[in-house]
């Protein structure tokens, strides 16, 4: 495998503010941001990030060789209940190699074991067929689907899903 393509070293940390500049280069295109933050306008700002991070819980960096390579949050939590991951962004040379896997997998278990929460859900739309995939891959299940306007103005079905603690 050539050394660019080698397994990078993960883990992850609570994000800090320094990260910020960086996971907003994350998001390549309008379309990009679009499936990561669809209330955000493209490029991403560091005001509107960090206006989410206040906003939300947990809000999560892997780092891949010790450099911050993806991000999520949750955007709803309940202890006990539910929590929503939301914000989900890798860095554009890391994708494919296991860090969005690790990143959900860290969710999950913030998710489960921290807030035992009975259940996660993600949204997804239905333009980002790798990301639906990539979810059903690791066990979430459709529930729901609501009808929103993408980045450009045009009809788009918002996936809902879950995945009930213990069941895959």
């Amino acid at each position: 495998m050539p050394a660019d393509r080698q397994q990078p070293h993960l883990s992850h940390r609570p994000v800090k503010w320094e990260d910020v500049p960086l996971v907003c280069s994350f998001p390549q295109s309008a379309e990009e941001l679009f499936y990561m933050f669809p209330k955000a306008s493209y490029p991403l700002t560091h005001e509107a990030l960090s206006a989410a991070i206040e906003q939300r819980s947990d809000s999560t960096v892997v780092l891949a060789d010790g450099e911050p390579a993806a991000f999520a949050n949750f955007c709803q939590r309940e202890h006990g209940g539910a929590c929503t991951i939301g914000n989900v962004v890798v860095a554009p040379h890391l994708r494919g190699r296991g860090v969005g896997r690790y990143l959900i997998e860290t969710m999950l278990d913030i998710a489960f074991t921290r807030h035992k929460a009975a259940d996660v859900l993600v949204s997804c739309f239905n333009a980002n067929a790798g990301a639906l995939l990539f979810y059903s891959r690791l066990g979430f299940r459709p529930f729901l689907i609501e009808e929103r306007t993408d980045y450009r103005g045009r009809q788009a079905a918002l996936i809902h899903m879950r995945l009930v603690h213990g069941v895959k």
